[in-house]
């Protein structure tokens, strides 16, 4: 019995699609398969850009460089 996995949908522009399917047939991989890569190589980069965002609108406690020395040891 295989693993199941969530599935989710996704809408995209004509253009993408027809270069997704061109991409699948001619490399003989699904289009599932591109879009799962695509997403797992861009996503740790959405990541540090939208948790980036949010820590800059709350950035907690500011340290000044010598409290920072302080806390850290130097």
């Amino acid at each position: 019995m295989g693993v199941d996995f969530p599935v989710i949908a996704v809408e995209l522009d004509s253009k993408i699609e027809e270069r997704l399917e061109l991409l699948a047939r001619k490399t003989g991989r699904s289009k599932t398969f591109f879009a799962r890569e695509a997403i797992e190589q861009h996503l740790e980069d959405l990541e540090d850009y939208y948790l980036g965002l949010e820590a800059m609108k709350n950035p907690g406690r500011l340290y000044t460089p010598d409290e920072a020395k302080r806390e850290l040891g130097l």
